[in-house]
Formats: structure tokens, sequence, C-alpha cells
């Protein structure tokens, strides 16, 4: 069965949700912070976390970044919900990563059909394959392979590639790779960037070619004509 988490700290709502979710044929576990959540996350990844902004210990925010950072649970689908309603919590929530967002009070019914819906989306997206010419890349497994052969890559040398991939024919700066895939802002230094393209490049051997410089602005993936 489908594991759902619901973080708040309101114990009524809380209770609501979880015996709405499970009369709806969901599993659930409850938790009123952050330090529960996370201490139970270590045991049991869930299928969803349905996450309020507002918690004692530590902000939905907050705990929606370490989320994303993390590549244990980047791949969570998070749905944050928030009594505020404003137009800057919801924007922060899915810029930092959320799939949806539930503005309080919410019906019972509206987050069922929220939750299935992003739960459609993600198992869409989990468990179809990328594909490129030679290039095989699986989703859940994180295993590249080239003609075949299993190609070993950092986690940032995997993160390029699945953007490349997955954005044939655009062109990425180097300052746009580094606030991607490194989540850092740029100050001038880009020299990481290209270490890393270089790399790669030489893993994908002949397919590594396809990543091509565009002088002056930064790297494009050629797709398969």
């Amino acid at each position: 069965m489908t594991m759902i988490y619901c973080v708040e700290d309101d114990k009524s709502i809380r209770e609501i949700e979880m015996y709405t979710l499970q009369s709806t044929g969901f599993e659930t576990k409850g938790f009123e912070d952050g330090h529960s959540f996370f201490e139970e996350l270590k045991e049991e990844k869930p299928d969803l976390i349905l996450l309020d902004v507002m918690l004692p210990d530590e902000d939905g925010i907050s705990i929606l970044t370490k989320l994303k950072k993390n590549p244990d649970t980047n791949d969570i689908p998070v749905i944050i919900a928030s009594a505020k309603g404003e137009e800057y919590d919801k924007i922060k929530g899915l810029d930092t990563g959320a799939d949806d967002y539930l503005a309080k009070p919410f019906g019972m019914m509206e987050m069922i059909s929220r939750i299935k819906a992003v739960l459609r989306r993600s198992s869409h997206a989990i468990s179809s394959n990328l594909t490129s010419g030679n290039i095989e890349m699986d989703l859940n497994s994180h295993i590249v392979k080239v003609n075949g052969e299993q190609v070993d890559l950092t986690l940032k040398e995997y993160e390029l590639l699945k953007l490349f991939i997955s954005h044939p024919g655009i062109v990425y700066s180097r300052e746009a790779l580094l606030n991607k895939i490194w989540e850092v802002e740029y100050y001038g230094e880009t020299r990481t960037v290209d270490v890393h393209i270089r790399t790669l490049r030489s893993k994908l051997k002949e397919e590594g070619n396809r990543i091509t410089t565009v002088r002056g602005v930064g790297y494009r993936y050629e797709a398969m004509v």
C-alpha cells in the first residue's frame, strides 16, 4: 500500500488527515514536528509527504530544502500545506521543490485529489527511463549505460547528464548550471562546471561529443537527428 507521511503540529487536523487517508486506502503516519519526522525517515521512506509550513521546531520550507538536497530523499513527492495561504508561501514552496500546494483550510476530498494527482505524476516520472542515442539512464537505480556498458558517474555528473538529455538543444550558461546542479549563486567562478563537463564527456566516450561548447555562452546537448 501507498504510505503517506503527514507532518502537522495541530493534532486535530493531523488526525482528520490520517483518518481520511486510511479511509481512502492509504497507509499513513503522523508527526507533530520535524524531529520526529526525520527520525522515522531514517527507517522508512514514504511515497508522499504532506508537509505543514508552520511547525514548532523547524518550518516546512527548511525541511523541504533538506529533503531536496539529500539524494536519498529528493525524489519523494511533497505537498506543502500552509494556513497563511499567501502567494509568497506558495511560490517559495514550489521554487524549493514542492510538487503541489494546499492553502488552509482545505477540504479532505481536495487533499485526496491533489495527493492522487501528484502520485500519478511521480509514478510516471519514476518508472520512465531516459534514452538518447547510445546512452541509457535508469532513473530508479541511477545506472547509466553507454553502448550497453555501465558507466560510473558522480552525482553531479549524473545530474548534468540528466538535465542535458531531458532538454536537448537548450543552451545552458555556466552560471545557470551552477544554480541548477550545485544550487549556488554565481559569484564569478565557473571552472568547476568546465571540469565536470570535461570528465563527463570523457566517461561517455564518443557520446560525450554531443555535449557541445557554445563559445562565450556555455554548453548544449545535441539530440540525435
